[in-house]
């Protein structure tokens, strides 16, 4: 059944949409986007350690099989930073100010973390702690990487209170979706040295539409095991080799 909202919401669109989430990263970024602009959704779980994204169903939205995705009257939209900038600018919320400079801007920040924070992160938790076997210049690289990536969005907050300025917007519940599981990718104390960037997660965790961005993705028991069932959908390339 899919979950619906039920927690009051200020200021809800007329836009009713599906959203196909789980509790990882590019998910929650979503989540946190529809949750902020008052936007009605049903959520559908999908459990990704049991192959629900191979199905026939969700492949006819998403080709790529990965969650999330979305579908707006009709639409199906995927990955997440192009389903944020496609409801920033259907709502007209959460973007910078007018003007090409500004838009290039957030084209930038966007693209950095669609491009560089989310898989040098994904890649580095992925070489530590699901490889089959221990590779160190897999881990040193992806380590390497994760930590000079989130320095950059550190250099950058260190003189800015959000990633385009004074402004809050799309670029920041980006960062957020990845940024809030800095010590799962950098380990504690490498996490501990981004203080500029824990200080943007401390304050997006503080807002009531995060809260709520939180309580769905805990909303489903999504199935937590790494048994061999759930690498098999979740890695299939290890079949090609006999993994």
């Amino acid at each position: 059944m899919p979950y619906r909202l039920k927690t009051p919401q200020p200021e809800r669109t007329e836009t009713m949409l599906t959203f196909y989430y789980n509790a990882a990263p590019n998910p929650m970024k979503v989540a946190l986007f529809l949750e902020e602009a008052g936007i009605d959704y049903e959520a559908h779980p999908l459990d990704t350690r049991k192959g629900a994204q191979f199905t026939p169903e969700f492949l006819a939205i998403n080709p790529n099989a990965k969650a999330p995705a979305i579908v707006d009257d009709g639409q199906a939209i995927f990955d997440s930073n192009a389903i944020l900038l496609y409801l920033a600018e259907k709502t007209g919320k959460f973007l910078p100010e007018d003007g090409l400079a500004a838009r290039g801007e957030m084209l930038s920040w966007l693209m950095f973390v669609a491009s560089g924070i989310g898989p040098y992160s994904g890649q580095a938790v992925h070489f530590k702690m699901y490889a089959p076997e221990e590779m160190a210049y897999a881990v040193n690289r992806y380590d390497f990487e994760a930590e000079r990536h989130y320095g950059i969005l550190n250099d950058r907050l260190a003189a800015r209170p959000w990633m385009l300025g004074e402004r809050y917007t799309l670029v920041d519940m980006a960062v957020w979706g990845w940024a809030r599981l800095m010590p799962r990718v950098l380990g504690e104390a490498g996490a501990a040295k981004q203080t500029h960037v824990n200080r943007l997660v401390a304050e997006i965790d503080a807002r009531p539409a995060a809260k709520r961005a939180v309580e769905l993705s805990q909303s489903h028991a999504f199935k937590t095991e790494t048994d061999a069932d759930a690498r098999r959908h979740m890695f299939p390339q290890n079949e090609r080799i006999g993994l």
